[in-house]
């Protein structure tokens, strides 16, 4: 393979003659051979746009030649585009802070400006990574500022197709409105509710944990960009950050401001961990709900029954017809990796120190995979289970009529204790409570059959 012989501070390196990058990230792809996973393309792209946005920033303030400038912006353009995507090599697990990222990024950005300007790739008097694409720049607020765009804009999908998904729910509720069932707490028999209230408690609770999620994807949008090496905006000129932050916004459409106290910006990294937390929470009431589904799936002649999912693959090699729920499983399994990528999120953000957190790495790939898993899948859940998920209004209404806890709704006429009692013989006969009701002429016919009316039965909200 043809090569070519670049320097940095720690001396020469062979890079591939095609390689857009040099010697830093080279001895990086050397250092962290990993888990060969490569940042999220959202993350390129962030960092595409804020080298953009700093070239033309640092033309204006006179620091950075015309010319230099529109090759580095020419180049940022490609980038974001998707050109290029095969020379960020870095593995997700690197350096602390992301300084190997990030100057995989400027070598890159510098190698495609020094070709667009005429020169070889590499070039460093024509195009320097440091000097020039990185002028007033530092990895301590360049990352944290593309890590907070990057999952800002996946989380925006996120919440978008979580809408979606509570929206079915909803449209189940609507659907089941009618069948009546017995409720079940503490997994017990309990009052009747209708499949359509479940339904609809499903759709709601997904909707909020949307709208929490929107809350935290909010607390990222002040950037941290121009804060420099420490927050103090060494090497930058005045006005840089409000200046380099203002192109941003125009390009993605996001109300990016500076964040108000630099050395917060650079230190803290509470905001990811809001965001973290958000997906934490949806994952958790998610799991709830799944296994609910799973619940009600059972059986179909030993379980409840009382929905059925629907069948999307055999379910067992050796058991011939048996159909498994396996969508809902798999969305279990992702929603525990989201609650684990919350665990270590937290531990990233506490582990800061002094003027920088230095574990932003692993906060980007966990809070940039994590959101693209659930946006990869939960389409599919909701529209190769949720929306096809049928009732069994049969099987509700048995288990209903075959319920003590119907008793309920008779208390405010014979009162809690003989109520009880009903309950507990219904029981222990195995017969149902309509029978020892009128057989001990404890109410006539006409009594129950107005206490066990849908009316009665459902209260106020039914």
């Amino acid at each position: 393979m043809p090569t070519r012989i670049e320097k940095d501070s720690l001396g020469e390196r062979q890079i591939p003659e095609e390689a857009y990058w040099g010697a830093q990230t080279s001895r990086a792809v050397e250092n962290y051979p990993i888990s060969g996973q490569r940042a999220h393309p959202e993350m390129v792209k962030a960092y595409a746009r804020m080298k953009q946005a700093c070239a033309l920033t640092n033309r204006e303030f006179g620091r950075l030649s015309a010319e230099k400038a529109d090759a580095i912006v020419a180049a940022c353009r490609e980038v974001e585009e998707g050109k290029l995507a095969d020379q960020f090599v870095v593995d997700v697990y690197q350096a602390g802070a992301g300084t190997s990222f990030h100057m995989n990024v400027n070598e890159v950005l510098a190698g495609r400006a020094a070709e667009i300007l005429g020169k070889t790739r590499g070039d460093r008097k024509a195009v320097n990574p440091n000097d020039d694409v990185n002028l007033g720049q530092s990895t301590n607020d360049t990352f944290p500022t593309a890590l907070h765009m990057a999952v800002l804009a996946i989380g925006r999908r996120l919440a978008a197709e979580i809408g979606e998904l509570s929206r079915s729910f909803a449209r189940k509720g609507e659907e089941f409105k009618d069948v009546v069932k017995s409720g079940r707490t503490h997994l017990m028999d309990a009052v009747p509710v209708t499949l359509g209230q479940e339904f609809r408690a499903y759709g709601s609770a997904i909707e909020h944990r949307r709208l929490a999620l929107a809350a935290a994807l909010d607390g990222l949008l002040p950037l941290a960009l121009g804060g420099s090496a420490a927050g103090t905006g060494l090497n930058t000129p005045a006005g840089f950050r409000v200046k380099a932050t203002a192109p941003l916004a125009r390009t993605t459409g996001e109300p990016y401001p500076p964040v108000e106290d630099p050395r917060e910006g650079l230190q803290s990294r509470a905001a990811a961990g809001q965001v973290s937390g958000a997906l934490r929470d949806f994952a958790v009431e998610m799991t709830r709900i799944s296994n609910d589904l799973r619940l009600l799936a059972s059986g179909p002649s030993t379980g409840l029954d009382e929905i059925r999912l629907p069948a999307v693959q055999p379910g067992s090699s050796i058991m011939p017809g048996k159909v498994n729920p396996s969508l809902a499983e798999c969305l279990n399994m992702l929603c525990f990796q989201i609650i684990g990528f919350d665990t270590a999120n937290s531990l990233a953000v506490a582990g800061g120190q002094l003027d920088l957190n230095v574990m932003m790495p692993l906060l980007a790939w966990n809070l940039t995979h994590g959101p693209q898993l659930l946006l990869n899948f939960l389409p599919v859940f909701r529209t190769r289970c949720v929306d096809g998920i049928r009732a069994n209004p049969e099987k509700c209404l048995h288990y209903l009529e075959e319920s003590p806890s119907v008793v309920t709704a008779l208390t405010p006429k014979i009162g809690y204790d003989r109520a009880a009692e009903v309950f507990k013989k219904a029981v222990a006969r195995n017969e149902r409570v309509r029978k020892i009701l009128l057989e001990e002429k404890i109410v006539t016919e006409e009594e129950l059959k107005e206490a066990m009316s849908p009316d009665i039965l459902l209260g106020p909200l039914g």
